[in-house]
């Protein structure tokens, strides 16, 4: 069962976890399960989604129950008038901890022609592991917040690959040797990027939404070892008191 995060005559918000594919598409095979689908098992009437994630990326999802609702959604998306917060693990500590990253990308096609992108961050939490890797005998990672502000494919994963900071878990962007690592001493076979809060007009009535999605055992494990709960908790705290 999905978990439904609100829901009303308009729309739907669910928390879409990690490696489920939202929908069809030439990115993933025709035998996999999908988010739209199991969805319509639990909710009636007709369904559009809002907006995309990836596959690997878990946190709040957005859905319309009708066309015109879609639309007016997506013209929300379009006009960059969305707020999208994603909490993050990096390889490395970011420096400076807070930044804007001004990176133009392709679309899915690396190939393609690139246009602006730019993320905002900030990091939240840093920790150091005595775990020899290469010829580091420990390795420092950060828990850091990401700000979207344009829309671009797999944007915050590769503007973090951009400044050498990768998101660990991050097949396609990442390091496979930290993957690994994570992997073996964490119990982590995940993504670490989350959409965790989303603020949008109602398509109805233009009332101001902000939809939060909580995190799996994995992120709930991972902030208690590394002492980041506390931080994790404040940054909550701080998106509420500014709604």
């Amino acid at each position: 069962m999905l978990e439904i995060l609100y829901q009303d005559d308009d729309i739907v918000a669910v928390n879409k976890p990690a490696n489920l594919a939202v929908h069809r598409s030439k990115f993933v095979g025709p035998d996999d399960a999908f988010l739209i689908d199991l969805l319509r098992e639990q909710v009636e009437g007709k369904l559009h989604l809002a907006h995309r994630l990836d596959r690997a990326t878990s946190g709040v999802l957005l859905v319309a129950r009708s066309p015109e609702a879609a639309g007016q959604l997506g013209e929300q998306f379009m006009g960059r008038s969305v707020r999208k917060r994603y909490l993050a693990v990096v390889r490395g500590w970011p420096d400076p901890e807070t930044g804007t990253i001004d990176y133009p990308l392709p679309g899915s096609r690396d190939t393609g022609p690139r246009r602006d992108a730019t993320t905002d961050y900030k990091q939240l939490g840093t920790t150091e592991v005595d775990i020899a890797l290469g010829r580091y005998d420990k390795q420092r990672y950060a828990f850091a917040v990401a700000e979207p502000r344009t829309g671009r494919f797999r944007q915050i994963r590769k503007h973090f690959a951009h400044i050498h900071h990768p998101i660990v878990g991050d097949s396609q962007h990442g390091r496979g040797d930290h993957n690994r690592l994570f992997k073996q001493y964490f119990s982590s076979h995940r993504l670490l990027l989350h959409a965790a809060r989303l603020e949008f007009e109602h398509p109805a009535d233009g009332r101001l939404m902000a939809v939060e999605a909580g995190l799996d055992e994995t992120w709930l494990k991972l902030l208690e070892r590394f002492n980041w709960s506390s931080a994790y908790a404040e940054q909550v705290e701080a998106w509420k008191a500014s709604s």
